[in-house]
């Protein structure tokens, strides 16, 4: 049996590019979706094999509304039929929902949340006829509201609601919808985020190659919510027995600083 082909946004870095290489190595056919054509460009020489067949390459940016769309025609001109949908692209912003740019919270929303809502509509008739898989780049922030990145943690709770939703409803499909949620980890995703980042290193992050292992093994098993670390396990695990009012100050203090 053939290896499905793979569909993965965010991929020029971090978690996306480390889940880009698992595929490969598992003999997926490849396509990648980024802004940065460079990076995904370096990414698709390392994953070619001599006289196979390179990751496909498709460079814009998820932000704007017709972008799901152009992805969509970009693949379809390339006879290129995605059988795994990933969902990782996304990013967050550090501060308080009052001094932080509006359009860049804006534009968390319409990445983490309409892109991920559209793509997967958009993909879905073609998953669905082959049997398929989404894998859906949640977070632990995706358990518990997150005062100094207010914003970022509400998109990833949809994420989580929305993947648990829709695996539900997909269940006598044979098709499985698998949420990644993550805990710190190592990627270029606290340079655009700043703020805290040193505070959680003195916490560890895990790396991205172990969590993008985590996810793929998850996707694969047909489980529903992969949540990689026995730390964020555990955190996870305990998130609905703390008092928001005790969880929340905690929160600020780690995020604000006060």
């Amino acid at each position: 049996m053939n290896a499905q082909p793979v569909l993965i946004t965010g991929a020029s870095g971090g978690i996306g590019a480390d889940l880009a290489r698992i595929f490969a190595k598992a003999g997926h056919p490849l396509a990648l979706a980024a802004r940065n054509r460079q990076a995904m460009e370096i990414l698709a020489a390392e994953l070619g094999n001599p006289g196979g067949q390179k990751p496909l390459i498709v460079a814009l940016g998820l932000t704007l509304p017709d972008a799901p769309g152009q992805l969509a025609e970009a693949l379809a001109a390339a006879s290129f039929e995605p059988a795994i949908l990933v969902n990782n692209a996304g990013y967050g912003m550090n501060g308080r929902v009052s001094r932080l740019d509006p359009a860049g919270q804006l534009g968390i929303i319409d990445l983490n949340i309409r892109s991920l809502t559209a793509l997967t509509l958009i993909f879905l008739p073609s998953i669905e006829k082959s049997k398929g898989r989404i894998l859906n780049v949640a977070s632990t922030a995706a358990f518990l509201p997150g005062p100094g990145m207010a914003v970022y943690y509400a998109s990833k709770a949809y994420v989580l609601s929305f993947s648990q939703a829709l695996a539900q409803e997909m269940a006598n499909k044979n098709v499985t919808v698998t949420a990644l949620c993550p805990g710190p980890t190592a990627t270029g995703f606290f340079d655009r985020v700043g703020g805290y980042t040193a505070k959680l290193k003195s916490f560890g992050m895990m790396d991205s190659m172990t969590v993008a292992q985590a996810g793929f093994d998850g996707l694969m098993a047909g489980r529903r919510v992969v949540v990689p670390g026995a730390m964020n396990k555990l955190m996870t695990s305990l998130m609905p027995f703390v008092p928001r009012q005790v969880l929340l100050p905690i929160m600020a203090r780690l995020q604000l600083g006060k």
